[in-house]
């Protein structure tokens, strides 16, 4: 089997948000219930920015759409078309992390290299740019990739907008080599 990426283009959207709908609906299970899963819907998803902006990446797996993810130069954190709060301004490399964004593996392909195939494309290309600390907000299904690629938990909160508490975990990885100091556990809605 070969698993290969790219950068993802507009006429990647139509199958992208399937498998997204999919990664939500599926992976999560186990770590939430199926309110919780739902309410994931309406703070989740993709935000065209990031294929606009030429940072979102998508995976094959011979041939087959197998995820996506991206990373993004801009304030939003997390969250999709449809989030509301998002924020286009740009970051600074010198003193603002990049963010880890809209990270997404078909039920089907779960486990095969598909998310940190695309978390390293993501740190390559926010390395070139002159990030050197990343950001993401994960879900409790993508805690244990983001950990073993070396990211840090440094807040829980929960995230409300969907009309049921969703946990989610704030985490960072320093590429500079230096620990990112955790912060402390809060909740926010």
């Amino acid at each position: 089997m070969t698993l290969t990426s790219r950068l993802a283009t507009r006429a990647d959207l139509p199958a992208l948000r399937p498998l997204i709908d999919a990664a939500i609906a599926e992976l999560q299970r186990g770590f939430l219930d199926a309110a919780q899963i739902a309410a994931s819907h309406a703070i989740m998803g993709l935000d065209t920015q990031l294929v606009d902006d030429g940072t979102y990446f998508v995976a094959e797996l011979d041939g087959h759409l197998a995820g996506c993810g991206g990373w993004s130069r801009r304030a939003t954190l997390y969250g999709g078309d449809h989030s509301g709060g998002r924020d286009p301004a740009p970051l600074d490399p010198a003193r603002d992390p990049a963010k880890i964004r809209a990270m997404y593996t078909h039920p089907a392909y779960a486990r095969r290299g598909v998310g940190r195939l695309i978390l390293s494309r993501c740190e390559q290309a926010a390395t070139a740019e002159g990030f050197t600390v990343l950001e993401l907000m994960g879900t409790l299904s993508g805690r244990p990739l983001y950990e073993a690629a070396g990211y840090r938990v440094v807040e829980h909160l929960t995230d409300a907008a969907g009309g049921v508490p969703v946990p989610l975990v704030r985490m960072r990885k320093n590429l500079a080599g230096t620990v990112v100091p955790p912060q402390h556990d809060a909740d926010h809605d």
